[in-house]
């Protein structure tokens, strides 16, 4: 079968970020469906959007998104994104400038049906109080969408990759350099998983994210369709399985609003 991946807006990155972006995507859609009736159409709140891959896509599914992002590059480029779109799907979208502390200056508690939160924790020093803002703004029974780097997998890159002093510093510290040569933190299951319990938003399900593809070289290009079919069919497994999701680079978790 078909993966249909090249729709997905990969970016920069090349064929790892195609690979994050599938299984993140997969992953949502599939706690989506298991939560709300098809067709359904969602409020939701895309923290951190990046270039606005994940809210055009919702968009396109026939959701409402509304996209936080502070980076003045990463707007742009979401804009330019939105204006590609048919007039069916811009309407769909609203873009704010703002960053992840500031969701109650920008929406009313209980806005969302659904909130993600993708690739933004790693660069917040101190995440509790974003994340108890965050799930204020889901309704009851809202989903809450993370994708954090994995701070119980951090020794693995540097030590397949030969940087043993890396790997040793690893093992007892959550903060790392990002291949962007920015210093950054990650975070552990154990700590989110109390963190979204006390913030009423507890942990439902969780995945394992690029467990095989993370030392891909970032400007690895795609694969024919059906080694990449395979690669992510490997993947997703991975994900769902024990031991390998617990040493995947990246966690996805999906908590509910009480």
């Amino acid at each position: 079968m078909s993966t249909g991946v090249s729709g997905v807006p990969g970016g920069p990155g090349g064929l790892r970020s195609v690979v994050r972006q599938e299984l993140v995507s997969r992953q949502l859609d599939e706690q989506l469906a298991s939560r709300y009736p098809v067709g359904q159409r969602l409020r939701v709140l895309d923290v951190g959007m990046g270039r606005g891959g994940q809210a055009l896509r919702l968009a396109r599914a026939g959701h409402t998104v509304t996209g936080l992002e502070s980076d003045p590059e990463m707007m742009a480029s979401a804009r330019d994104s939105l204006e590609a779109e048919p007039a069916g799907i811009r309407e769909r979208v609203t873009l704010v400038e703002g960053d992840g502390l500031q969701t109650g200056v920008h929406f009313l508690p209980g806005s969302f049906d659904v909130v993600l939160c993708h690739g933004v924790l790693m660069y917040v020093e101190e995440p509790d109080a974003m994340l108890a803002g965050l799930a204020r703004m889901l309704a009851p029974g809202g989903l809450l969408s993370l994708l954090v780097r994995n701070a119980d997998a951090l020794a693995l890159r540097p030590g397949i990759t030969g940087d043993w002093a890396g790997a040793l510093h690893a093992f007892d510290s959550p903060t790392y350099t990002n291949r962007l040569g920015r210093p950054v933190r990650a975070d552990r299951l154990a700590a989110l998983t109390a963190t979204l319990a006390g913030i009423a938003a507890p942990l439902n399900t969780w995945y394992g994210v690029c467990v095989f593809s993370d030392t891909m070289s970032g400007d690895a290009e795609l694969p024919p369709e059906a080694e990449l079919d395979l690669l992510l069919a490997a993947e997703d497994r991975a994900g769902r399985t024990e031991p390998y999701r617990r040493v995947a680079a990246l966690l996805h978790l999906c908590g509910v609003r009480g």
